[in-house]
């Protein structure tokens, strides 16, 4: 009786249209980078909520980028070894597991473990572009892979109005509810429609590499995104870049010797994939740097003289098109992947992100101002995340496409995880107080917009000097 089930449910995944594949993958990219901005809204009101010092409170959304960073690349290596659908149900499961705990915790603690665990979720995202290149006809592959790229954006974008109308008008323990119930839908989803790998890695798993990738990123990363708490020069804040330096580059010695290491560095280090992975780095930052600048720019008194004094569920859905026009323009982004390259079309996504932060940096002084920059990053994110996974995949060979992925990924993270640090670092050191409150000061927003357009910039650069590809070749004119 089992067996007929399996055999069914086989025979369905074979017969399941592309279309339904690419839906049931993106719904669960989009549930996966919700994870990022479910708790948001709640951020001012968690020492409260949990009984907690501001500083320990933080970790909620630390500890989520720190899981993120460790398990992508991780992930898309078991996902190469083990099958790309088995990890992601795994990943799935995760995302349940920690909605539940969450759900049920009153302290710090238990809301901790839950974010630490929805965290692993991220992996979903590489690993899906994995899946449609297996899947997929060429022909349908840039438009796929541009949509489900675009989820990372997405989620977020739609993710953080639907957080804040929650928190407002229930208890917040709501958000985990919510979250639990999208990862039952996306579980559901991906075991019913998206089919079994055929294309496997043979190996094994380099736990060594493993443990040396997790110590290494998580002392670099402690280091960016709790800096500024524990003051730059301080023995801990030192003693974590230290120990995330020698971690990293004793474990990449060990991976250039070992037989089957966690992440090919030879690969890595290939031209197009090293310097799409750095390009990616400043992606992650102005995308995170939007997220963290525009809605407290937004929410400050009017009084401060350069706030707009909205409300949290205001500035969220001022923050939203920018998501929606990542989803508008993947369709586009395909079709325009497919005529010119990915190449360029990287080349226009950041210089576009350069674009938006000198029009906030010259026009500020109206919400519509905040929110047509916004947009147009929305342009150069939904053509930048279309290009990087279509670049790594033509440079990569096929049974690496997941942890290629996964490390670009990873790229991102340390991006998003920057703009956290830097941006609020900036923010708070250069506030004045104001009715008891610490107001981040008109200058301190124009610092940020000059540090993201300088990351974007530099990812500009970057993206120039990648090699061209072959389909860039086969697109130009004669």
């Amino acid at each position: 009786m089992m067996g007929g089930t399996g055999d069914s449910r086989r025979n369905l995944t074979r017969r399941a249209p592309g279309w339904a594949v690419v839906a049931a993958l993106a719904f669960a990219g989009l549930s996966s980078a919700f994870m990022f901005t479910l708790v948001v809204p709640l951020q001012a009101d968690l020492p409260r909520l949990l009984d907690a010092s501001r500083e320990d409170t933080t970790w909620v959304v630390t500890i989520t980028l720190l899981v993120a960073a460790v398990a992508t690349p991780i992930s898309g290596r078991l996902g190469d070894m083990y099958g790309k659908r088995r990890v992601i149900l795994v990943l799935l499961v995760a995302l349940m597991a920690g909605s539940l705990v969450a759900a049920l915790s009153h302290t710090i603690v238990g809301v901790i473990i839950g974010r630490g665990l929805q965290g692993i979720t991220t992996g979903v995202i590489p690993l899906g572009i994995a899946i449609m290149r297996d899947v997929l006809p060429p022909a349908r592959l840039g438009t796929a892979v541009a949509f489900m790229s675009a989820t990372m954006g997405v989620g977020g974008a739609i993710g953080m109005p639907a957080a804040a109308f929650i928190a407002e008008n229930s208890d917040w323990h709501a958000l985990f509810w919510v979250s639990l119930g999208l990862g039952v839908a996306g579980f559901v989803a991906i075991a019913l429609v998206v089919p079994e790998d055929t294309l496997l890695s043979p190996g094994r798993l380099d736990v060594l590499g493993v443990i040396g990738l997790a110590v290494g990123l998580t002392g670099l990363l402690l280091y960016v995104s709790r800096g500024a708490d524990w003051g730059w020069g301080s023995p801990l804040a030192l003693g974590s870049v230290a120990t995330g330096v020698v971690a990293l580059v004793a474990w990449g010695a060990y991976q250039l010797r070992t037989r089957d290491p966690l992440v090919d560095l030879r690969v890595a280090a290939r031209p197009a994939v090293l310097l799409t992975n750095l390009a990616a780095i400043g992606m992650g930052f102005a995308l995170f740097g939007s997220n963290v600048s525009f809605p407290q720019l937004l929410e400050l008194p009017a009084s401060t003289g350069h706030g707009f004094g909205l409300t949290m569920m205001e500035a969220a859905m001022c923050i939203m098109p920018s998501g929606l026009i990542m989803m508008v323009l993947s369709p586009l982004s395909g079709q325009l992947e497919r005529v010119f390259g990915p190449r360029p079309l990287f080349t226009i996504g950041t210089a576009s992100i350069v674009v938006a932060y000198v029009f906030v940096l010259l026009l500020s002084s109206e919400v519509w101002h905040i929110v047509v920059a916004n947009c147009i990053i929305g342009v150069g994110i939904a053509f930048s995340f279309a290009a990087m996974p279509m670049i790594i995949m033509q440079s990569v060979p096929s049974h690496e496409t997941g942890v290629s992925n996964g490390l670009n990924a990873l790229f991102r993270s340390v991006g998003t995880s920057s703009a956290s640090a830097v941006m609020g670092g900036v923010l708070a050191a250069m506030s004045v107080e104001q009715g008891g409150h610490a107001i981040p000061t008109e200058a301190a927003f124009a610092t940020c917009f000059w540090i993201a357009i300088a990351a974007a910039i530099v990812a500009t650069v970057l993206t120039l000097v990648i090699p061209r590809t072959a389909s860039d070749h086969a697109s130009l004119p004669g």
